[in-house]
């Protein structure tokens, strides 16, 4: 009966709050419709709002500041928010420590104390040593807005590829840092969403998937990416593109190097059901790529190899999934 008696009390409360709050119209801030059409394999498709995608425009800034200003006085008038707001700073103020790695004979492991914006990465010489802050994003910016998405760090220890994604965007800023000073080369890559680094095992550069360049100067998502290579120390200009499917625009590739260093395995995917995988011979230095898996059948992930023998969990006629063996001269599991 008591608990009845409450919850009706509850509901009377939270009923006559929001008649308060609606008292006053709410006069929302208009979002014009653009006249933006794509054309996707002969369908047009109409995209009124794509003009809020550009983050940086002087519009989106507008309409963003006018939908602040009608929401936070409704929501700051909310009687349970600041109680909310007090349990979660509580529950979230703990030491958390991320799983760490190792490479180049380097300890590697983001922390965060425990209301800190952003983890720190931290790097230490050894097991015993005592380690320092390698990136630490909640520096790059006052509001701490600038978070650590990606990076990978040099086969021989020296450098560390890594993202930065400004707001949550999923656009990255790639940079190349040196380990040892905590320095930035002036390596700048754009255009990049999704895309891991791939270290070649010289440490002299590394693969990367990115969007090509759109009217606006910015990425252009629409398209397909490409894989290009970077070598460390140079402008993106000069990255080479080792692979694009142009004909195929919603096929995207993405890459990696295995450990022996021999191969660049390429992984395209269209959708979450199937992929294919396709080889380059680094070694060969002759760009060529030859098919490991291309019948769209099924998930194929690559695990490893040994020489030309790759090791692959797949569900091809196995829907809790199976590893194979597969011999990229022999490609039958």
């Amino acid at each position: 009966m008591h608990k009845r008696i409450f919850v009706l009390l509850l509901s009377v409360a939270l009923f006559n709050f929001l008649i308060s709050c609606g008292e006053s119209q709410l006069d929302y801030p208009e979002a014009k419709r653009g006249e933006q059409v794509d054309d996707y394999h002969g369908i047009q498709v109409a995209d009124p709002y794509r003009w809020l995608e550009e983050l940086d425009g002087e519009e989106t800034k507008a309409w963003v500041e006018a939908q602040n200003k009608l929401s936070r006085p409704y929501l700051e008038k909310i009687p349970p928010r600041t109680a909310i707001k007090d349990r979660l700073t509580q529950l979230w103020n703990y030491e958390r420590y991320g799983i760490p790695f190792k490479e180049g004979g380097k300890y590697f492991y983001t922390k965060n104390d425990g209301l800190q914006n952003q983890s720190v990465l931290y790097v230490a010489a050894s097991l015993d040593a005592e380690p320092r802050v390698l990136i630490d994003p909640n520096l790059l910016r006052k509001d701490a807005t600038v978070s650590l998405r990606r990076y990978k760090v040099s086969p021989n220890g020296e450098y560390i590829a890594y993202a930065l994604s400004d707001g949550g965007s999923d656009w990255t800023t790639w940079k190349v840092r040196t380990i040892e000073t905590g320095a930035d080369l002036a390596d700048e890559l754009q255009y990049i969403k999704f895309s891991q680094a791939s270290w070649t095992r010289d440490s002299k550069g590394f693969y990367y998937s990115r969007y090509p360049e759109g009217e606006n100067g910015k990425g252009d998502g629409s398209k397909s990416v490409s894989i290009y290579y970077h070598r460390v120390g140079t402008d993106q200009a000069r990255d080479r593109q080792v692979y694009a499917i142009p004909d195929k625009p919603r096929h995207n590739p993405t890459g990696f190097v295995t450990e022996d260093g021999r191969y660049l395995v390429i992984n395209v995917r269209e959708g979450f059901n199937a992929n294919a995988v396709r080889l380059m011979d680094l070694r060969q230095g002759t760009g060529k790529v030859v098919p490991l898996f291309d019948e769209w059948d099924a998930r194929y992930n690559i695990l490893g190899n040994s020489g030309s023998e790759f090791f692959v969990k797949t569900n091809k006629d196995a829907p809790l999934g199976r590893v194979v063996a597969v011999n990229s001269n022999r490609p039958d599991p």
